[in-house]
């Protein structure tokens, strides 16, 4: 029990959740498909999709049939032991990518940790210990742990944690892939890039500059590495979101939608470096356990499905048209559409956090990004009549805003 005289009354309070997130003041306690219900039972629609993870929207049968079959046979082994779940989906995946291996872990962090592990690990068995270092780029994101926030580099992530995490060289966003020649070193071993940024503001790689990224790899022996985690599985309405190129990288790591809500991810490579990963290099107490699995394998039903990325292209066609048109109309709240599949943005023009929290009292759930933009992620399941829906909740809180505006500029013209 605590000693209340001996607390220190001059410290802020700590609430007993750590406050690192700042938490809208709503809690859900159930879903069903695209719509989210708080505990008075006010239905909002989800086009974040818990920042790109409920690809399959809430309560998919499917998932929650292979979750609770699963439940009632076996949950825990640890990867002492063979674990079938893991062969069938590694093995499904195999088929369907460039990957001829891959480690499952439980997020994204986890397996970018392990990307990044097996780029040194290739070089140094390779005979090039000193290759180590990897080229990454403004406004990407790779996750929170310290070697992930030291591959970002930008200052909100990297303040308070020093000192970093050294073999990471940052590199400006570029349109033209190609100035990335200039920062190769005879210490580089990989150059790591989101196919489609997402924290960094729904940037899309070009198909012209991933090839360049591939060309210049090849050139100069070393990796090329995608992070996946949020524009894979689906979401831009291929697999994986690289699959729009005539290009491969050589390691991949996935999750959030890989698991459709249940925490799981992957780190996939190719044979030439995955054979570098010999037992004891690498290990999770909890990655791939049976149940993540379960649910992983019928993600994977789902998504493979006849019809169902037909169904998210239709879907991001809709909505991409319809998000211009709505741009159109409020030029003074969103400056420019940009992103792929469904995993779309909009640059805006006033704060995003604002945005955020006016489309949140209309009962839309949406994502912020960097570069002042907006997330829009809807789970892929989403229907034409669902799209029309957030695209109304959308011209709802742009003409609240546009009113807002209004009202600040004439209290301003009247010294108010």
């Amino acid at each position: 029990m605590k000693n209340s005289e001996s607390d220190n009354t001059d410290q802020t309070f700590v609430p007993p959740v750590l406050p690192t997130y700042a938490r809208a003041d709503v809690a859900f306690v159930r879903g069903e498909g695209v719509y989210a219900f708080d505990k008075d039972d006010n239905r909002y629609l989800d086009f974040g999709s818990g920042i790109g993870v409920n690809n399959l929207g809430y309560c998919h049968p499917a998932l929650v049939k292979a979750l609770t079959d699963q439940a009632g046979k076996i949950w825990h082994t640890s990867n002492l032991y063979r674990i079938e779940g893991q062969e069938r989906l590694a093995e499904r995946l195999t088929k369907e990518c460039f990957a001829d291996s891959m480690f499952f872990t439980n997020s994204g962090a986890e397996a970018m940790e392990c990307a990044i592990k097996m780029a040194r690990k290739y070089h140094n068995d390779n005979g090039n210990p000193d290759r180590y270092r990897v080229i990454t780029f403004e406004g990407c994101f790779h996750g929170r742990t310290l070697a992930t926030i030291a591959a970002a580099g930008s200052e909100k992530l990297i303040k308070g944690f020093g000192p970093m995490m050294e073999g990471f060289d940052h590199v400006p966003f570029y349109k033209d892939m190609s100035e990335v020649e200039e920062a190769i070193t005879e210490e580089t071993a990989a150059i790591l890039i989101e196919p489609v940024q997402g924290e960094g503001g729904i940037r899309p790689v070009s198909t012209e500059n991933l090839e360049i990224l591939r060309k210049l790899c090849d050139k100069h022996g070393i990796l090329l590495m995608f992070d996946e985690v949020q524009c894979g599985m689906g979401r831009v309405g291929k697999l994986f979101a690289h699959q729009d190129s005539t290009i491969t990288p050589d390691i991949l790591a996935t999750a959030k939608g890989i698991g459709g809500g249940f925490p799981m991810g992957a780190c996939m490579a190719t044979d030439k470096v995955a054979q570098c990963m010999k037992a004891g290099t690498h290990g999770s107490t909890y990655g791939g356990n049976p149940l993540a699995m379960a649910v992983g394998n019928a993600v994977l039903d789902v998504v493979l499905s006849d019809g169902f990325l037909d169904h998210v292209n239709q879907m991001s066609y809709e909505l991409r048209k319809a998000l211009v048109k709505l741009g159109s109309s409020y030029p003074e709240v969103i400056d420019r559409v940009r992103g792929k599949g469904l995993m779309l943005g909009l640059k805006l023009k006033t704060p995003v956090p604002e945005f955020v929290g006016e489309a949140l009292k209309n009962r839309l759930m949406l994502v912020g990004a960097g570069d002042n933009t907006v997330r829009l992620l809807p789970p892929l399941i989403v229907t034409a009549e669902e799209i029309d829906e957030g695209v109304s909740l959308l011209d709802k809180t742009c003409n609240n805003i546009k009113k807002a505006l209004e009202a600040s500029k004439a209290d301003s013209d009247t010294g108010d």
